[in-house]
């Protein structure tokens, strides 16, 4: 790959990661009023151009969560209607274990937590 294909592939790559971000602060546990992004339960978003695959490595506030399909799944659709993307890889760990100090500083604000 020419230095000039990697520069756009590298910018395509961080465009699409910001589409996807913006798309997963529109997702929200349905018992928080706080989206996915700002709880910190999105682990990593990464976004291969040769396959055209965004991964993205979640959690949950809990393993137990009663919520955990329907979260997923809006997770899942809101990230496919993302332009650029031919897949998603989404996968749900939970190593690191999700904690409070996980989340942005606007969602601890908005949780009475700060």
């Amino acid at each position: 790959m020419s230095e000039e294909n990697k520069n756009i592939s590298e910018d395509e790559g961080y465009a699409i990661t910001q589409k996807a971000i913006e798309m997963l602060k529109t997702v929200y546990d349905p018992e928080i009023p706080v989206n996915v992004y700002d709880l910190g339960l999105i682990y990593k978003i990464d976004f291969t151009p040769d396959d055209r695959v965004l991964h993205v490595d979640m959690t949950l506030t809990a393993p137990g969560c009663p919520a955990a399909d329907f979260i997923m799944e809006d997770v899942r659709q809101k990230l496919l209607s993302v332009d650029g993307p031919a897949a998603v890889d989404l996968r749900l760990v939970f190593e690191p274990e999700w904690n409070q100090d996980m989340m942005s500083e606007e969602a601890k604000l908005e949780l009475g937590f700060l």
